[in-house]
């Protein structure tokens, strides 16, 4: 990320309020906005991870994320689920795609669809770990995230060691993705103001929790 001068404390907390990272007046229910605004920007880069891999006809680097298959849960699903059942602060999933990029960066491998998961949850649990006050043990994560314990305790070993330790997120990094969030926020509005101009309609249909039980191997 580039240098970004400071931006005005009431600037930030506009943003943060917007994204659903803090509560204004009496405590809201339901879904933070940050979570949706996550899910299609990491949606985009892996299409767009895949379709340079195809067209470039190159091997991606494999690490111990990667699975055999695609998961058959989304991007945004599984969000969902990681937020309703950790019980993490929604600032978590901003510091958890900021790790997930360093950890990209540092390993020269692409963010797809059969890596994403895995470093989602792991990246989310070792988010909540360093920011939250409170948070689970790596049993109950790893039944949130549809991996067994063994295989969550390699996943944050491995991840931890590829961040090099170095978790710390200073106030202007973790300013500037929350820009980067709500730039992609804006560019969601324009699609689908195009999308309705068009008078193309589409229907989606959401799995029930209990349909899930595994990330793919």
């Amino acid at each position: 990320m580039g240098t970004l001068a400071p931006e005005p404390e009431v600037t930030c907390s506009k943003k943060y309020l917007a994204l659903g990272l803090k509560i204004s007046g009496k405590e809201k229910s339901g879904k933070p906005r940050v979570l949706s605004l996550l899910s299609t920007l990491l949606e985009r880069s892996v299409q767009n991870n895949e379709s340079l891999l195809e067209s470039s006809q190159s091997e991606d680097v494999i690490t111990i994320f990667h699975g055999s298959r695609a998961p058959s849960l989304s991007i945004e699903q599984y969000l969902d689920r990681i937020y309703k059942y950790s019980c993490c602060s929604p600032s978590c999933f901003v510091v958890a795609h900021i790790y997930m990029e360093r950890f990209i960066e540092c390993t020269g491998a692409h963010l797809t669809s059969l890596n994403v998961h895995r470093l989602l949850i792991t990246s989310v649990m070792v988010a909540a770990k360093f920011i939250d006050d409170a948070f689970y043990n790596n049993a109950y994560y790893a039944r949130v995230g549809g991996v067994t314990t063994k295989e969550l305790n390699k996943l944050e070993m491995k991840f931890l060691f590829g961040l090099d330790f170095q978790l710390h997120v200073n106030v202007q990094t973790f300013g500037s993705y929350c820009s980067l969030l709500e730039k992609e926020g804006t560019v969601g509005l324009q699609i689908e103001r195009s999308i309705q101009a068009c008078r193309i309609n589409e229907s989606w249909s959401n799995k029930d929790d209990s349909t899930w039980s595994q990330i793919a191997r």
